[in-house]
């Protein structure tokens, strides 16, 4: 099987994580955290708003059953992309809506996915997602994976 592999921040990175678990293609996700300055964060020093790290989740998908266009699509229905570092009762830059994308056609995608969203005035303000180079991905600790099927509940997103 080819794979290709996007990596999203949304918030907390529970919700998000279960959310692209629904998605047919998705072969599989990690939480984790990416777009800072320490190496080897811990949750506890990404949650001081110190590192810059965001919560993220690399999905790794079957490009010949789930188009990035459509995980895009995904991305923007389980959050609210309109609020800078927040998601819900959480903040923080940890919190922050990006895109980390892993090709130039990531890129373009993201962009194109972000104006068009932008332009259809569907959101009671325009989007602050930064769509930005994915960076070194460090998997969060295991107690944090697949969180929601561990200990149950639902999910922490719109």
């Amino acid at each position: 099987m080819n794979t290709d592999t996007a990596t999203f921040a949304a918030g907390c990175f529970w919700g998000v994580q279960a959310e692209f678990d629904k998605v047919k293609g998705v072969v599989q996700t990690t939480v984790g955290y990416t777009g800072g300055k320490t190496e080897k964060p811990t949750y506890k020093e990404v949650c001081s708003d110190a590192t810059g790290h965001a919560e993220a989740v690399q999905v790794v998908y079957d490009p010949t059953v789930v188009t990035y266009e459509q995980l895009l699509d995904r991305f923007w229905s389980m959050h609210d992309p309109t609020t800078l570092n927040r998601q819900g009762p959480d903040f923080g830059s940890q919190y922050r809506s990006a895109i980390f994308f892993h090709s130039p056609e990531q890129e373009a995608a993201a962009v194109a996915s972000r104006e068009s969203l932008d332009k259809a005035h569907r959101l009671p303000r325009k989007t602050v997602t930064q769509i930005v180079p994915a960076a070194t991905f460090w998997p969060a600790e295991e107690y944090h994976q697949k969180y929601f099927q561990k200990h149950g509940g639902g999910s922490c997103h719109i």
